[in-house]
Parts: C-alpha cells; sequence; structure tokens
C-alpha cells in the first residue's frame, strides 16, 4: 500500500538523485530517506535498489536511464518483480501509466525548455495522472509557482539545484521537494 506521497515528501524535501556508484556509496550514509536512482542496467538496477532498501530509504528507478530498457510496459513488471523498488521516473506518460496501474510511485519528470512544453504539462498530467511531477530546471522559481497554478499533483525540482540558495528558492516557490546529485544539498535539512 502506497503512503501518501505529499507525507513522505513533506517528511523528506531534499532528495538524492545518484548517477553513479560513488553516488551510491555517498547516498547509502546520507540522511536522505528518498533516492532517485538515475543509472544502472538490467543485470545492475536490482542490486543498486537492495542496496538503497536495506539502508530503508525510498527507492525511485528512472526507467529511461535504465541500460538494455525499452518504451514497453514489461520493463515496469521488471522493476517491480525483480528489484522492489517504491516507484519510477519517466518522462514517459504510458510508462506512468503502467507503474499506476501496478501500484508503484510514479512521478513524471517534465524538461521545460519552452513555451510549448510548458502547455504540455496539464495535458500530459491529466493523461496518466503521476502520483507527483518533477519539473527540469528546478532552479527558476517563477515556472514552478506558475506549474503550480495549473497542476493538482506534488511538485520536485530537479536539474541544476546545486546550493542552498536554489533549495530555499525552490521550495519557497511552490515545489513540495527538490532533486539533486550535489551531496553537498542531501544534508541541508
Amino acid at each position: 500500500m502506497k503512503e501518501d506521497i505529499l507525507n513522505l515528501l513533506s517528511d523528506n524535501p531534499i532528495i538524492a538523485a545518484i548517477n553513479s556508484d560513488e553516488g551510491l556509496e555517498n547516498v547509502l550514509h546520507s540522511r536522505c530517506k528518498i533516492v532517485f536512482i538515475l543509472y544502472g542496467s538490467l543485470c545492475s538496477i536490482a542490486n543498486i535498489v537492495h542496496r538503497v532498501k536495506r539502508e530503508g530509504k525510498y527507492a525511485f528507478v528512472h526507467v529511461d536511464l535504465i541500460e538494455g530498457t525499452s518504451t514497453k510496459d514489461v520493463v515496469i513488471d521488471f522493476i517491480k518483480e525483480t528489484t522492489g523498488a517504491d516507484g519510477i521516473i519517466s518522462t514517459r506518460a504510458s510508462l506512468i501509466k503502467a507503474a499506476n496501474s501496478r501500484g508503484l510511485y510514479t512521478i513524471h519528470r517534465f524538461f521545460l525548455i519552452d513555451s510549448m512544453s510548458y502547455h504540455n504539462v496539464s495535458k500530459q498530467v491529466s493523461l496518466c495522472s503521476p502520483d507527483c511531477i518533477e519539473i527540469m530546471p528546478g532552479c527558476i522559481p517563477k515556472v514552478l509557482r506558475s506549474i503550480q497554478k495549473i497542476v493538482n499533483v506534488p511538485i520536485i525540482a530537479g536539474g541544476l539545484v546545486s546550493d542552498k540558495e536554489d533549495v530555499v528558492a525552490a521550495l519557497g516557490a511552490g515545489a513540495d521537494a527538490i532533486s539533486s546529485t550535489s551531496t553537498k544539498i542531501w544534508d541541508q535539512i
């Protein structure tokens, strides 16, 4: 049974994002309780998730970044059955829908590069009903405030969040949490 995502983010507003074995080693000893896993392959992802979970942390696998996966629903079955991950991150609405139907937490990641991508967010959210969304880059408070007005799901600010000022600005602009690969950010709050 999934815990309320808003409570989970409220209790853990700093999310560690890892993209290497070095990041994995660092996160195992951090205070962060939520970990975004942004690397691995079909051969290594189960071990990475198991190590994160053994430390009592929530593991979210960015399925688009795992080597050897596809855009088919079977990747969601694989992640759920072989890794024990708590949830997935994806830019693909079809994978978000598939993960929702299998009881995983879902985070739909959006890269806002222009007005067209901005206006696509609410449409995509209504199509696939993610538990929350991640907006990248996360260091643009004006856009975060604007997104908050058009969606009714928690917002995670990620990408280019590199110091305490970025964290405070993102959270102050309405983000419910931030994600960062910067170890100096992980223990800020």
